[in-house]
């Protein structure tokens, strides 16, 4: 098998992480070059403590993640009746009133993606951590499109915002936010920064090594 194709990293060049400017890396260097000569931002050859800060994003999601589906998220008060809802209660309720296209949206947007996305970064971590060599265009593949697809999770809290400010008729009918939203927006973002802070270039570095041991320069 031939080796891997030139790196920035194979190369001694390391790019900014703000504007991208490629700049060489004199040999025996620290992981710390100094500052960039474009925009001044700090130059690192990968994201710094990027596994440990992706794993202390992923735990605070997932511990947000159960009392966001098990508190209301919102109470509905309709001619003096109160109801209230989680997430999953409220897909029940769209479904069971004939309306199956919101409750998959809010299905797939609301519990199956920030799911989706907290197992595939998980997945991502521990194949980095092993040194795996697996499939690593596969893996690329798929943070892309955890990054691509996290901020649709969102979709419930636009849904309840628009509700809230839409229905307010007082005793007659009338929306409001509970505290589960709170939890929900937690995981979303944190899910999201989660997803910034691992450097997907890390899954590329054990082929690397391993091509730079069999075909030595």
């Amino acid at each position: 098998m031939p080796p891997s194709a030139l790196t920035a990293k194979t190369a001694s060049l390391v790019s900014c992480t703000v504007c991208h400017l490629l700049i060489r890396k004199h040999t025996g260097t620290a992981d710390s070059l100094g500052q960039c000569p474009r925009c001044g931002a700090t130059l690192h050859s990968r994201k710094r403590n990027s596994i440990a800060r992706t794993w202390a994003l992923i735990l605070a999601a997932f511990l947000f993640y159960i009392p966001a589906n098990l508190i209301p998220i919102t109470k509905i008060t309709s001619l003096g009746a109160v109801q209230t809802d989680t997430i999953m209660s409220g897909v029940i309720y769209f479904i069971a009133t004939g309306m199956w296209p919101i409750a998959l949206i809010i299905f797939v947007a609301s519990i199956f993606v920030p799911l989706l996305k907290l197992f595939v970064l998980t997945f991502l971590l521990i194949s980095v951590q092993r040194r795996s060599n697996w499939r690593p265009k596969d893996r690329t593949r798929l943070y892309r499109l955890i990054e691509a697809i996290g901020r649709w999770s969102m979709v419930d809290i636009f849904a309840v915002t628009i509700l809230i400010a839409l229905v307010h008729l007082g005793a007659i009918a009338n929306i409001e936010a509970q505290k589960g939203v709170l939890f929900f927006a937690a995981v979303v973002v944190i899910t999201m920064f989660a997803a910034m802070s691992f450097d997907p270039r890390l899954i590329w570095d054990t082929k690397e090594s391993e091509d730079a041991c069999e075909y030595p320069a």
